[in-house]
């Protein structure tokens, strides 16, 4: 039996007061794929969570239940069964020049680049046995006729000569657009992914109009958030999770690390200070 990587993919889009363009991939070898489903569903029936579990459900009282799924998935991604990838935009990086196609697919563009160089696939086959590529997309919000040719550039990635001699390749019919109902694995990368976008964009600041106090599901949101960055931080120590993460002068470790975070710049961009946080009056 040939190996095989399975990637789940999970995204937002939308556009965030400071950061936008979310995207999360989980990734996991197929051997773990049947151990690893069966723990996450396990867990969130342990817990009397039957429906798909989502952190715009996270509340004050359900916090605790939230942390316990998450202790489950981490455990998974401190012994680096399940690697996890974070990619985002910051607004105050503006590109420069670009056409109105590349306008128009922005979302796929990015979408592509992700699943392109995320995950560091290139330095992750050390033998002579080719490994094949499984990816899971959740529902893509656009047209069908963009959504197939999402799947085209990425079937064009047998051709790039960085995985092709990784012996990484696709077949056509692994690249699937699912519901994350039926997927335990893109549900629990959907709860890290909105931490993420929820604590880079100062949601946790938030407060209901006229209040003076902050709501409790947004105090929630924010304990949730801390314990996910605890984790983390055992993993990778002092975890700044508003840039790319360092390869410590490795590059091997955009594979090897189980968690990594992915900043992505233009090429070519200006930078307009008025959308930093510095420049923010919360």
């Amino acid at each position: 039996m040939s190996k095989e990587y399975i990637i789940y993919c999970d995204e937002s889009i939308d556009k965030g007061r400071f950061f936008s363009h979310f995207y999360g991939g989980a990734l996991l070898r197929s051997q773990d794929l049947r151990e690893v489903q069966k723990v996450l569903i396990a867990k969130k029936n342990d817990l009397n969570l039957h429906n798909e579990i989502k952190w715009s459900k996270v509340t004050y009282q359900y916090l605790d239940k939230y942390i316990g799924l998450m202790e489950a998935f981490f455990d998974f991604i401190e012994a680096d069964i399940v690697k996890i990838r974070i990619m985002f935009t910051q607004n105050c990086n503006i590109p420069n020049n670009l056409s109105t196609e590349q306008t128009d697919n922005e979302y796929f563009l990015l979408y592509y680049q992700f699943l392109k160089h995320a995950f560091g696939l290139q330095y992750s086959n050390q033998t002579d046995e080719n490994i094949r590529l499984r990816m899971y997309l959740d529902d893509l919000p656009d047209t069908r006729e963009k959504a197939e040719r999402l799947k085209k550039f990425l079937l064009g990635l047998n051709k790039n000569p960085q995985l092709e001699s990784a012996g990484i390749y696709i077949d056509e019919n692994q690249i699937a657009e699912v519901r994350s109902h039926n997927h335990p694995i893109i549900q629990y990368l959907d709860v890290v992914l909105g931490a993420m976008q929820f604590r880079l964009n100062n949601k946790h600041k938030e407060k209901p109009d006229g209040a003076r106090f902050r709501a409790k599901r947004t105090i929630a949101k924010e304990k949730l958030y801390t314990h996910i960055y605890q984790r983390i931080s055992k993993i990778y120590p002092r975890f700044n999770i508003g840039v790319s993460t360092s390869v410590h002068g490795d590059v091997t470790n955009k594979w090897n690390h189980p968690y990594r975070h992915w900043l992505f710049k233009p090429e070519d961009f200006s930078v307009d200070t008025s959308k930093t946080k510095s420049n923010s009056k919360i």
